[in-house]
């Protein structure tokens, strides 16, 4: 397995290793610090005395090597452009060439890459292909240096006109590039850090994918700059994450072993892939992963991305003997924008909690033109009212590159239409409904986690179902079906209906774990098992039994309209 581990720390010493199940490297802050500065030098003097601004393409592993690029782009005020190396090569042309991108950055390990990507590009003015070279320092010899000398290695003697910018997955339209600018950038890390506590104690363990906010933000800039540990493993193989966990808490043999996992950040499927796989590991292994992910050891454990199932959620707590999973909703254009907090009661199943410190949160009532007020969130009928989440702060995105109408579309003024002061909505598509909850929100977890939750209900589109005159989340009836034990996967969409305008349709897959699901392949026995959960309009009308899993992307996310196209065919959404 070539670098499955690959990490930094800040204590500036060298590390040994005893397994040679992985080939490791680790480094120092004042190693990262020394050779981000090399590498920054080395970019300006190839293309030029300013990148001001520019943008700057990378390929690289998850690494070292990865985490030294993307700082250098920063440094010199230009604009970060990650890359999925597992892109299809017609995707990563689309991103080069929508972003105009001057620079195309690799890793030797994706020199090949990089170099096809540019010679069959129709634009043959551009990118230039720059290979970085392995850095081969020694772990320690890097003696001094810090998270601070991070937040200065860049000159500030103008505004930025550097950032980030990352390309949306696409669901619906061409993905578009999302230019967040560093005062976003640092306005996200300073929010996160007030709220989620990074240390330089933590230690991370490092398992998703780094073109994404949530593995390139929350799980690399923000513990970076607070001067916290990573560890990078990736691609997730959960027999090797378990052992990785466990090492720490197995019996010492009297050799040095790894740190203990603080940090855990990862999506709804990687939890249940841990625990699918964690009954058929060594009994000894199961003993200290189950010591490794307790409370007093694992400080806190993230699920996000997708919705978390209940289930899901209530095995991982069971496993990890009180471990609650903390929910939280942000997105490529906001980074995290609303989240549970670090107090166990303020982590409420089915909400992602309260507006992140600097983060302003409204709902949007879409039907009435008006916003949901304090006081407001249920109708004269008792019904909760559904809203879009709309966003406002420094954390927010500038825009998105080259497309001025879809900027524009994306934002929208106060109702007095006066956004002069704090600036102009967000609009997020998603909506939810907010309530107060008993024993929560009384500020433990800090100032910013107070008051009504925030409850996604999905997206405006396509997870908000209208059936004969009523309004049904989708989520909603996902968590209820996946509480069933015969049901592995779940998926619900609105079909096209004469009669009802819209009908509830659920796409599952049965779990094994249950007999193959048995009894469960009839709508009329899921509504049978649903209808004391439900409302008669919120159970399923239709449903289709998969083979196979659902498909999902990366972070876990379902492409509703593609999966309908799938599986009920061509229809009108």
């Amino acid at each position: 397995m070539e670098e499955a581990f690959d990490y930094f720390s800040q204590p500036a010493q060298t590390r040994h290793h005893s397994s040679d199940f992985y080939k490791r490297r680790s480094f120092t802050y004042g190693d990262l610090t020394r050779d981000i500065a090399r590498s920054r030098e080395q970019l300006l003097q190839k293309y030029g005395s300013s990148l001001s601004g520019q943008r700057v393409a990378f390929l690289a592993e998850n690494s070292y090597d990865y985490v030294v690029m993307l700082f250098s782009i920063l440094a010199s005020d230009a604009i970060a452009l990650p890359l999925s190396p597992g892109f299809p090569a017609v995707e990563l042309k689309y991103i080069l060439e929508n972003s105009g991108a001057g620079m195309l950055l690799a890793t030797e390990k994706y020199a090949g890459k990089a170099r096809e990507l540019v010679d069959q590009s129709y634009n043959k003015s551009g990118p230039i292909v720059d290979i970085r070279p392995k850095i081969l320092t020694q772990a320690g010899a890097g003696k001094s240096g810090s998270a601070e000398q991070l937040r200065d290695i860049r000159d500030s003697d103008s505004e930025s006109k550097g950032g980030l910018m990352l390309y949306t997955s696409g669901t619906t339209n061409r993905p578009k590039g999302v230019f967040l600018p560093l005062s976003a950038i640092l306005a996200q890390t300073q929010s996160l850090i007030e709220a989620w506590r990074y240390s330089p104690q933590d230690y991370l363990l490092h398992l998703l994918p780094l073109h994404h906010i949530h593995g390139l933000v929350n799980a690399v800039i923000v513990p970076a700059l607070a001067g916290s540990s990573i560890e990078f493993m990736y691609p997730f193989n959960p027999d090797a994450v378990w052992h990785r966990l466990a090492d720490p808490f197995l019996q010492d043999s009297g050799e040095p072993r790894n740190n203990k996992i603080s940090f855990l950040t990862a999506v709804p499927t990687l939890y249940t892939r841990l625990m699918a796989a964690f009954p058929s590991l060594p009994a000894d292994v199961q003993t200290a992963a189950k010591q490794a992910i307790a409370p007093h050891n694992l400080r806190l454990n993230i699920s996000g991305s997708a919705a978390l199932p209940t289930p899901i959620k209530k095995a991982w707590t069971e496993l990890s003997n009180g471990n609650v999973l903390l929910e939280r909703y942000g997105m490529t254009e906001v980074g995290m924008a609303i989240s549970c907090g670090l107090d166990p009661n303020d982590r409420v199943d089915g909400s992602v909690g309260w507006p992140l410190p600097s983060v302003e949160v409204r709902l949007w009532d879409t039907d009435k033109g008006e916003t949901i007020k304090a006081g407001e969130e249920v109708d004269d009928t008792g019904r909760e009212r559904v809203g879009e989440i709309q966003l406002r702060g420094p954390t927010i995105f500038r825009e998105y590159w080259g497309n001025p109408k879809a900027t524009a579309e994306s934002f929208v003024a106060d109702e007095d239409n006066d956004s002069s002061s704090k600036g102009a909505w967000f609009r997020t598509g998603d909506v939810a409904v907010r309530r107060a909850v008993e024993g929560s929100g009384s500020s433990s977890s800090g100032e910013w986690a107070k008051g009504p939750m925030y409850f996604i209900q999905g997206r405006l589109s396509v997870d908000i179902i209208k059936t004969g005159g009523e309004k049904v989340s989708a989520l909603e009836v996902e968590r209820e079906l996946l509480s069933l034990p015969q049901i592995a996967e779940a998926a619900v969409v609105g079909l096209p209906s004469e009669r009802w305008g819209q009908k509830v349709a659920a796409v599952i897959v049965l779990s094994q774990d249950s007999g193959g699901g048995r009894g469960m392949e009839s709508i009329m026995a899921v509504r049978r098992a649903l209808r004391d959960r439900l409302a008669m309009h919120k159970l399923p009308q239709e449903l289709k039994v998969l083979a196979g899993p659902i498909p999902r992307n990366a972070m876990g996310k379902v492409n509703k309209k593609a999966l309908i196209r799938e599986v009920f065919g061509d229809i009108s959404v």
